[in-house]
């Protein structure tokens, strides 16, 4: 596996090395050992999945402390562009966010620490979206913040993405109290 920082403290690009031959394709999709030599040292506890048609978009998600959850992230079937927004209040890069193209045919991840919103929206019909979390899921420490909030700034590249309520009524960044 290739580790590969972000210029945002915290993210990395996970590129397997993928090994094909005539009858098919293998790669290591986790490794505890080779994540903690690169620094990136956490216990996940549950694993998620999520099955999208085209256009959907789901987050900015988190979970607020003592449930926030770091991520590692994939995807199995179809493409997703994923995004990352760094909600640290003593970060320097506070507000700004990363994107990257995850897909079942590039097979990269991306690892998402705690103190992250995170999103993603499916650019194919029936992606599916894998995830590894540090904490279980706790309805009263998630949040939201709005996927199109013109502060943040990101190019989804879709115009009208398919949206749940809750996303659509996600909080602004300029109001925002993070908990981080």
């Amino acid at each position: 596996m290739e580790i590969i920082a972000s210029p945002i403290s915290g993210l990395f690009r996970i590129k397997p090395r993928v090994f094909s031959d005539d009858r098919g394709s293998f790669f290591e999709s986790f490794s505890k050992k080779i994540l903690s030599d690169a620094g990136i040292d956490v216990d996940f506890v549950q694993d998620n999945q999520s099955v999208s048609r085209a256009n959907v978009l789901r987050g900015l998600h988190f979970q607020a402390p003592p449930h926030a959850q770091a991520k590692l992230v994939r995807v199995t079937r179809g493409a997703v562009l994923d995004v990352a927004v760094d909600i640290r209040k003593n970060s320097p890069t506070y507000g700004k966010h990363e994107t990257i193209l995850l897909s079942a045919e590039n097979n990269m991840m991306f690892y998402i620490p705690a103190g992250f919103a995170h999103g993603f929206v499916s650019l194919e019909d029936n992606t599916v979206f894998q995830y590894k979390c540090s904490a279980y899921y706790n309805k009263a420490s998630e949040g939201c913040l709005l996927w199109n909030d013109p502060t943040l700034n990101i190019d989804w590249n879709v115009e009208r993405p398919l949206l749940s309520p809750k996303d659509a009524e996600g909080q602004l960044l300029s109001g925002f109290v993070t908990p981080f």
